[in-house]
């Protein structure tokens, strides 16, 4: 199974008894949107639920942080989601948040995981089958095999004068021309990070564009994608998209700032940086 793989190819295999589907979507708080409540009224038949806000580490004050390995296998074991399954990640979110449903189920240990390119808005612009409700429930061990190395943190930035770090938010957020979404968070960028927003990663039918187009960004944006670098966001979820692209292109040596700006830019002792990259 290919780290990308199409709508035609998930029908084909739909009921295959080691194909696990994941809806993860999930949406910023003002749009009044709710991810469980749309997947409960129609979904890819079979697809499961993960629930990012539910699954995360509830101690932090940043939002939606990765939770502990002990936590996320006793959320994925209830799924009926198993660390040996061929797992497909969708969403049906502007955010485009597959992607951190693809990078949480790797990082605690899963190996054969891929997102559905164009996600669910493709699968019905297609008029394919969905079905609404719970699944019924599935056995599953989903052995824990933590990726160590894949996550820094705020003390890590702060530390390291080396490392690279591409911003996934819009250049608006990025720059500081906009006000920051959540309360209490300042405007603007980690100094010295560069922006490459995750949305120029999409096509417009939320399909991600060609490897060529890819590297073209990522070069605009002055980020080798084949070279180490750190991902940063809003709160650590549109990050993921930029991580999926460079593993597209070959790297997988691409860490994540789980806290990003939510954390960052609450904290009135880091330092901050607005204007263009």
């Amino acid at each position: 199974m290919d780290s990308l793989v199409t709508t035609q190819w998930l029908a084909q295999h739909l009921g295959d008894p080691d194909l696990v589907i994941v809806d993860s979507s999930w949406h910023m708080p003002a749009t009044g949107r709710t991810g469980r409540e749309e997947y409960l009224a129609r979904h890819i038949p079979g697809a499961r639920f993960l629930d990012i806000d539910e699954v995360s580490d509830r101690s932090q004050s940043a939002p939606h942080m990765l939770p502990s390995a002990e936590d996320f296998v006793a959320a994925m074991e209830g799924l009926g989601v198993g660390s040996d399954d061929r797992i497909v990640v969708y969403d049906n979110s502007p955010t485009r948040n597959a992607a951190r449903g693809w990078f949480m189920l790797r990082h605690f240990g899963a190996e054969k995981v891929a997102i559905l390119d164009g996600g669910f808005g493709q699968w019905l612009a297609e008029g394919r089958p969905t079905e609404s409700g719970d699944p019924p429930p599935r056995g599953a061990h989903f052995e824990r095999k933590v990726r160590e190395g894949e996550v820094v943190t705020k003390e890590d930035v702060l530390s390291s004068g080396s490392l690279r770090l591409l911003d996934a938010r819009g250049r608006g957020r990025f720059e500081g021309t906009e006000g920051d979404p959540r309360p209490g968070v300042a405007a603007g960028h980690i100094p010295g990070s560069r922006n490459l927003p995750f949305a120029e990663l999409y096509r417009e039918d939320g399909r991600f564009k060609s490897v060529d187009e890819l590297r073209r960004l990522f070069d605009e944006a002055g980020i080798d994608p084949e070279q180490p670098f750190t991902a940063t966001c809003g709160s650590g979820v549109t990050a993921n998209s930029l991580i999926f692209a460079a593993h597209l292109l070959g790297n997988d040596r691409v860490r994540l700032y789980d806290g990003s700006w939510s954390e960052w830019g609450a904290d009135p002792a880091t330092p901050k940086a607005t204007g263009p990259a």
